[in-house]
């Protein structure tokens, strides 16, 4: 039999004292300290001479980095982890250290001020919170989450594997990655981008850069208002529905399915949380996302997608993993 292990406290400081994991993280990337490691240099000295930095506090955030994860100590000198290596070195063409500009922004977690009360009242106290019409946060987050994106978009293309002169609707586009992703795989394919006005600037410039914008058109506006038109053969809904209830969902899907050919598909991204809801641990904690950001949103399991799907009038409702990433591709046939 097992002893029982004595309780501790250590959780409860950990957690009370997690802010300052986002705090070295951020001040780090801010820095360029991974470029200046993965450039060679290994030591405090080495590393603050690199970065214009104090040789004793780059010491200790070096340390802590490494007691958290994102660097190697080994005799006295710094090395990146693989994960480090590929997506916090300015030079990979993986890089991630944008994704701070949203993730820890200031924008974002004004949201979480006075938690309790957002506890009491079921959800944001910020109006409409993130769904606010023209909110300049979805244009921060279309320039600063792109490049966590690309690969995602690249793998929701090859599952969709659309051949042909096929048309997709792209709603809440942002950055555009998504649809562009199918552009590129296919040149017969057009896509339509709906978003915000300022949000598709970024769109458009993202087709630009790809020298897509040919096979590139948009639609400004609300996903709830705009007319889609019709005659789609694919619907891509990535990282919206978790904004709203069920009920708001199943009249936006309903829409969708009304704009796509017989047998066309709409794909939802989204977090997927098992149905005990606490795991795996990212789709389970984003739930808390949108509570403090939305006023009905949440992280719907499988089951619940595929009832929403359902009652829209979609049918084969399947899921898909999306690599390298956490999410679930939700698929319903019109």
């Amino acid at each position: 039999m097992q002893p029982q292990q004595m309780p501790t406290p250590e959780l409860i400081f950990d957690t009370l004292n997690a802010y300052q994991r986002t705090t070295a993280l951020t001040a780090a990337i801010d820095l360029n300290l991974f470029t200046a490691v993965s450039e060679g240099n290994d030591t405090a000295a080495s590393i603050s001479a690199r970065i214009s930095t104090n040789e004793r506090a780059t010491r200790i955030l070096c340390d802590y980095l490494s007691m958290i994860g994102f660097l190697k100590k080994e005799d006295g000198l710094y090395k990146l982890t693989p994960d480090s290596a590929l997506f916090l070195d300015r030079r990979s063409p993986f890089y991630l250290g944008t994704t701070a500009t949203f993730l820890s922004g200031l924008r974002h977690q004004h949201f979480f001020d006075n938690f309790a009360d957002v506890i009491r009242k079921g959800g944001t106290l910020m109006g409409e919170g993130s769904v606010s019409p023209e909110n300049p946060m979805w244009v921060e987050f279309a320039r600063s989450m792109a490049p966590m994106m690309v690969l995602p978009a690249h793998a929701i293309a090859g599952i969709l594997a659309l051949e042909g002169p096929v048309k997709v609707l792209d709603i809440a586009a942002g950055h555009g990655l998504f649809g562009l992703a199918i552009a590129g795989q296919n040149p017969e394919a057009h896509i339509t981008a709906l978003d915000w006005p300022k949000v598709l600037d970024v769109a458009r410039e993202n087709a630009e850069s790809r020298k897509l914008t040919a096979q590139y058109s948009t639609i400004e506006g609300n996903a709830f208002e705009a007319d889609f038109g019709s005659g789609y053969d694919a619907v891509l809904l990535t990282n919206f529905l978790h904004h709203f209830d069920p009920a708001t969902n199943e009249q936006l899907l309903r829409k969708v399915r009304a704009s796509l050919k017989p047998g066309g598909r709409a794909a939802a991204l989204e977090f997927v949380p098992d149905e005990g809801r606490t795991s795996p641990p990212i789709p389970a904690a984003f739930s808390m996302v949108m509570l403090a950001t939305t006023q009905g949103g949440d992280a719907y399991t499988y089951r619940e997608l595929e009832t929403m799907f359902s009652n829209a009038g979609f049918k084969d409702c399947q899921q898909h993993s999306v690599p390298p990433g956490v999410q679930r591709l939700v698929v319903g046939t019109a």
